[in-house]
Order: C-alpha cells, then structure tokens, then sequence
C-alpha cells in the first residue's frame, strides 16, 4: 500500500466524518421545524409563512448528503479492494497534450465471503456493464495518465477490474483499432445519470472539476465559472490549459459530463 494510497483514503475519510456531522445538523434542524408544526400547526395557513418549503428543503439536503455518504463509502471500499494485488497493470496509452486535445475533436473456496455491503457493491459495479464511464488510463510514454470515455464491457469479481473498450479508434493503432483495457474501480468514474438529475452533486462556482472538454472524449481539470443552469443543465467552465488570445475561453458542459476531481489528480 503505498503512502498515496493511504492519504486519499484518509482524505475521504475526513469527508465522511464531515458528511456525518452535516447529516446531524439537517437533522436537528427537521426536528425543530417538527416541533414547530406540530405545536402550531396553524401557522402554515398564514400568509408569507415558508415553514414547508423549508421543511421540504431539509429533507432533499439530508437525502443528498445520505447519498454522498453512500459515495464516498463505495469508493473506500473499492480501494480497499483493489489495493489486493491481483491481475495485471492496464495497457497504455499515447500522450494528449493540449494540440492533441483538439485533434480529439469530432473525432469459489478460496473466494472470501462478502458482506451485505460489499455484495451491493459487486452488483453496482456489474451493473454499470454497457455505460460509458470516465476511465483513468496509462500513457505510452510514461509520461502522466489522461482520463477518456469509455464503455465498460465486463467486471471481474475474482480480479476486481473492469473491462473497458474506447471506442474512439486510436491514431496510433493499426487499423484504427479500438482500445481495450483492464482497469480496478479506482481508475474508473461513473458518469451521473440524467434520470438521476435531482439527486446529482452540484458544483459551485470556483469548484475544480474533471469535465469532458466539448467535442471530444477526453476529460480535463477545469474550474466552475457558474453553477449548473437549471434550463440547460450545463456548467460554464474554464478549461486549464486552454489558453485563447491571453485568457481562458468560458465553455458549456452538460451536467452529465462533469464528475468530482480525483484526489491527487495531476494534469
């Protein structure tokens, strides 16, 4: 287990214990608006009075804190798992800089048992067979890994990786075949859903994210200039690297494009 291993698990960790004590405030704060209502409950008749809409508020942010604990402990999970040495490194895969961003363009008894928790945590992971998802993958040169889509084709319970095919075909492959890796969960982040789009986590403005960068398949650090618009359900970001004429060009992403940076994510 190496120390970077050790300090993102940490890091969540940390974020989990912060989720918690959010959870306690929403709470303490329902339980009051409860005792409000129910000791006056005709106060919901007066004119001006938001008492459900509050009310309704709170019980949306502890269900979306609920579910980003329910994130965070899958991901320390899968970390946990696939930090059991099994099966081999992923292949690699040629250097993008930023020219090449934009040539992307249009372009059974030796098993241990598993509990509750981790046997969801298998089906998630099988069920997310089909999608596209956005995939951490090794450079050719060894020069730093790039994140792309790609479409995870089979999990692997025994190996714990996913099988996962970019569908772009590469410039460097002969015949412009398609890619193929084997990949653990941490490599791999799922995209959010757009039948998921209540319950997705919002970015506000100045948040660093990873995005897809507008007409192509790869994914980039960027910065949220402003918040999800809720007609569009796009996010105004600011690329890195993505310098025009001495300043950075504002770009429109569907929310289903943009994920949470990786801890000890490096451009």
């Amino acid at each position: 287990m190496s120390s970077t291993d050790i300090a993102e698990m940490l890091e969540k960790s940390k974020e989990l214990d912060r989720l918690r004590k959010e959870q306690e405030k929403v709470l303490l704060e329902i339980n009051t608006m409860h005792n409000k209502l129910q000791s006056t409950p005709e106060v919901v008749e007066k004119p001006g009075d938001n008492s459900l809409s509050k009310l309704k508020m709170l019980y949306t942010q502890a269900k979306e804190l609920s579910e980003s604990e329910m994130s965070i402990s899958n991901q320390l999970l899968g970390q946990l798992d696939v930090l059991i040495p099994a099966g081999g490194a992923g292949q690699q895969r040629r250097r993008i800089g930023n020219e090449q961003k934009k040539k992307r363009m249009k372009g059974d008894s030796d098993i241990p048992r598993l509990s509750p928790s981790m046997r969801n945590q298998q089906e998630f992971f099988a069920s997310l067979k089909g999608e596209q998802v956005a995939a951490r993958v090794a450079q050719e040169d060894g020069e730093k890994d790039e994140w792309v889509i790609v479409k995870v084709t089979h999990y692997d319970k025994e190996t714990k990786e996913f099988e996962v095919v970019d569908e772009e075909p590469g410039e460097d492959e002969e015949g412009g075949a398609q890619r193929k890796y084997k990949l653990p969960w941490s490599h791999i982040i799922p995209f959010p859903k757009i039948s998921d789009l209540a319950t997705t986590q919002e970015f506000p403005p100045g948040k660093q994210v990873l995005a897809v960068y507008p007409g192509t398949t790869a994914l980039y650090k960027a910065t949220v200039v402003q918040a999800r618009k809720r007609k569009t359900d796009d996010y105004t970001l600011e690329f890195d690297d993505d310098e025009e004429d001495g300043s950075l060009p504002q770009r429109l992403v569907p929310f289903n494009q943009v994920v949470a940076l990786p801890d000890g994510h490096r451009q």
